[in-house]
């Protein structure tokens, strides 16, 4: 399970479904990250016992067992979200954010001058 929750796209899918008690669609999470890899953490989530996945007609619902991973390991989950608190933006969302940054930047000079 601590593996599941060292990586930070994965540690921020986790706060996100921490944030509320509503089931998350998968293409709800908006982390720069592409399908294929968000399907991975996804997959790492689930197989370590950290989500929850249902199908919803062509979706997939995740939820956070926290329920589950309370009883099995008291207190774990809640130093673990703590413990990053002081970050403003996880460092997977600000590395995206400069990389589409650049990108525009690029772009933008490759436009002609009206």
């Amino acid at each position: 399970m601590l593996h599941a929750l060292s990586d930070p796209a994965r540690l921020e899918i986790v706060r996100r479904l921490a944030a509320g008690s509503e089931e998350w669609s998968c293409g709800r999470f908006e982390l720069g990250l592409s399908k294929a890899t968000l399907s991975h953490h996804f997959r790492v989530l689930r197989e370590a016992g950290v989500v929850r996945t249902r199908p919803d007609g062509r979706k997939r619902l995740l939820s956070l067992r926290s329920d589950d991973l309370n009883k099995r390991f008291p207190g774990l989950l809640e130093a673990v979200l703590s413990a990053g608190r002081s970050e403003t933006i996880p460092p997977v969302l600000a590395a995206a954010s400069a990389s589409v940054a650049a990108q525009g930047a690029a772009v933008a000079q490759l436009r002609p001058a009206p």
